[in-house]
């Protein structure tokens, strides 16, 4: 699951996010409701053999960390990441749609209509453990810094994060993308560093780090699902970010 190799079903595809983001689109969502969107449907693939990004693997992951340590993961974000890295301003809202001021607020947008405005549409609780998070820039670079500087866990355990396979992270990140455990590998024309993408409706955010966790780079678009020219560009830039931290 870390690496997105389960064949578990996406449950952005499933029809039941679609009908809760019909009918009650602010409501509050339990995280094995989000499994349960899913149960029945079929892999994807037989397990270990392929690379998909899933969703669903987070979400699953999340739960198998309660039930391990007997402890709510937004706990154990605090006591194992946030504390540790200083991120005074990130927290993991499940409930409150409001963001804390000031915001960047994030939108939809499409050919001949209005940007819309989507920063609170939706409950931050049908993401959970696949990006439920309140962020800034700065504490988004902190955080990747402090992952690869080995804040959070010892050489050993980077070794294992550190086995890849091809895939690229959702959306795709600048270059050629590699999946890890939890983390992707972005193999640029000036060099490599590592992090992860991520979505949610109205923003896209890009987070890499140094292999040594010594300087980082963030990008937030407050768009939803860039596609075709635009992620290609928005790739473009990623990639020059990373030749000018990297000094080239």
């Amino acid at each position: 699951m870390l690496n997105h190799t389960s064949g578990l079903p996406d449950y952005l595809q499933s029809k039941g996010l679609a009908e809760q983001v019909a009918t009650n689109p602010q409501g509050y969502v339990q995280p094995i409701e989000i499994i349960g969107w899913v149960r029945n449907d079929p892999l994807e693939l037989t397990p270990g053999t392929q690379y998909t990004y899933s969703n669903t693997d987070n979400v699953v992951v999340g739960l198998i960390a309660e039930a391990v340590t007997g402890t709510p993961y937004g706990t154990l974000l605090k006591n194992i990441a946030f504390g540790p890295a200083a991120l005074a301003r990130t927290s993991f809202p499940t409930r409150d749609i409001a963001l804390p001021a000031p915001a960047i607020h994030g939108y939809v947008v499409a050919p001949g209509s209005e940007p819309k405005d989507v920063t609170t549409f939706v409950s931050p609780s049908g993401a959970w453990a696949s990006g439920a998070m309140v962020s800034t820039p700065d504490d988004l670079s902190t955080f990747i810094r402090a992952d690869l500087g080995l804040k959070f866990f010892g050489a050993v355990e980077q070794i294992e994060q550190m086995k890849f396979v091809a895939g690229n992270s959702s959306p795709p990140g600048p270059g050629t993308n590699d999946a890890g455990l939890g983390l992707f590998r972005y193999t640029t024309p000036c060099g490599v560093v590592y992090g992860h993408t991520g979505s949610f409706p109205g923003y896209t955010q890009w987070a890499a780090s140094t292999a040594d966790g010594t300087r980082s780079v963030t990008t937030t678009l407050n768009i939803a699902e860039p596609a075709g020219a635009l992620i290609e560009r928005l790739r473009e830039v990623q990639a020059q970010s990373v030749c000018a931290l990297l000094g080239h």
